[in-house]
Order: C-alpha cells, then structure tokens, then sequence
C-alpha cells in the first residue's frame, strides 16, 4: 500500500461525519421519505465494494441517503469512503469532503480503503447515470465501466450490489445531451454529457442554474453479496462479472419501480 493512499483514506474524520450525517441526514430523510432497506447484506467486518446507480443529476442525494442509514446500523468505528470524481476535489469543499470520506476515484485509493476493512462506495456510471432521462429512469447504464470489477478482484472483496429509486423523479431529467457535447467538442475536457432538465424553480436548466429537487420519495436497497471467486472462479472474466452484476441490479429496479403508484410520491 502506498503512503499517499494510506494517507488519503486518513483524512476521514468520524466526529465531523457524525456532525454532518447528524444535521444533514433527517432533513433528507424526512424531504426524500427515504428508506434503505436490506443493511444486512453489507458483511459486518472486512472490506465491501458497495456498487450502486447514481440518480438525480447535480444535486444527487444518493450518498447523503446511504451514508447516515449505514452509520446508524454499524457505527463510526467503521468508515464508509465514496469514490468521487476529481472534479469534486477543486474548490472551496475539498476539506470537508475528504473528511467525509469521499475520496478520489482511482485503483490505488479503493485499495487502500478496502483492504483497511472499510465499506466503498462506487457509482460507477457517475454524472453519465445520475442524468439519464426520467422516461428511462429505471434503467442501469455504466456507460461501459468496469473498473470496479477490477478493484473488487484484486482487493478480495465481495461487490455488494444497491438500488435506488425515485431521484429521477426530483426533476424531470430531458436528455443527457451527448451529441451536444461532441458536437461542442467538449469531449477533449472529459465532459461527455450536456444535460438538459426541467424543475422548479428555473424551469429548462443546463447544468446551471441547478433546479431544487422535488419531495420525491426515495427507496435505496442493499442486494445479497456477490463472491465474485465462488461465482466465476479463481480467474473470472470481467465482462461477465459486470454484466451478472448489471443483471441482478436492473431486476431489482424493475422490482421496486412495480411497487411505485404514482412519481413523486411514491
């Protein structure tokens, strides 16, 4: 393990996440409805890679949902680091999400943290995921990733596959505009999307202004753990393993997207 990764996954600070999980989390909670069912198919000690759609464009609740029902059932002894975009890390809230545990997305640092005993959480479709169309909302789209395979077969660790529901319904999410953004040439800055949504209080929005989301009741659900080894074998083909976990992740979302009556509310 590197010093600098092992530094990087340092900057957690467990009294401040409880601070923030503390003030934060009951009024998304209460806002979203939220529910995160199923925590006990997180293993109870050893790293996990937590593998979940991303939904709800900019303002995406997901971990902000996730993060504070994790902590109430397993405590602060154990951190849960998010993987982020380096983007994230430019700015004036570098510090504080670093000591959140959102760290940057790279091999080296999802190492350091699971092989530290933590839980990792990965979106990995990232912004591509969070702004597909509402119409399609019900859909897995990693936008062919499969990095995280990788990391879950070299650290050694389960994927514990999640769902989340009703984020796309906090706006309603047009298209991402991929053609816009070739067409701009955009693609040379690593922006592949150029989202176009529609939600109050700016009506069209483009990225900016960010509408605020709706009240739309939010249900995210941890699925059974996936021992990539047990299932594939000792030398599993990524694209194999990506695709049953892409599987297994849609049929749940299906599932629970049944179980809505009405957007927004559930």
């Amino acid at each position: 393990m590197a010093a600098g990764d092992d530094h990087e996954i340092a900057k957690w600070d467990p009294a401040f996440t409880r601070q923030v999980v503390d003030a934060v989390g009951p009024v998304l909670k209460r806002w979203h409805r939220a529910e995160v069912r199923n925590l006990d198919n997180i293993p109870a000690a050893g790293g996990a890679l937590v593998v979940s759609n991303h939904s709800g464009g900019m303002l995406t609740p997901d971990v902000m949902i996730f993060s504070p029902a994790f902590y109430a059932a397993f405590g602060y002894d154990r951190p849960v680091y998010t993987l982020g975009h380096y983007g994230l890390f430019v700015g004036p809230l570098e510090s504080w999400l670093r000591r959140l545990g959102v760290i940057e997305a790279s091999r080296e640092n999802a190492a350091a943290a699971l092989h530290s005993g933590a839980v990792v959480l990965v979106f990995p479709g990232g912004d591509y995921d969070s702004y597909r169309p509402t119409l399609s909302a019900n859909t897995v789209d990693f936008n062919g990733r499969t990095g995280y395979v990788r990391t879950a077969i070299e650290a050694g660790v389960p994927i514990v596959p999640a769902v989340s529901i009703g984020a796309q319904e906090t706006q309603l999410f047009l298209t991402r505009g991929n053609w816009l953004a070739r067409r701009l040439g955009l693609t040379k800055a690593r922006l592949d999307i150029l989202p176009l949504s529609f939600g109050v209080p700016f009506g069209l929005s483009m990225i900016f202004p960010p509408n605020l989301p709706l009240p739309s009741k939010i249900v995210t659900e941890v699925l059974e753990p996936i021992d990539i080894t047990a299932r594939f074998g000792a030398d599993p083909d990524v694209a194999q393993v990506d695709a049953h976990v892409r599987s297994v992740m849609e049929t749940a979302l299906q599932r629970l997207a049944a179980q809505r009556r009405f957007p927004v509310l559930g």
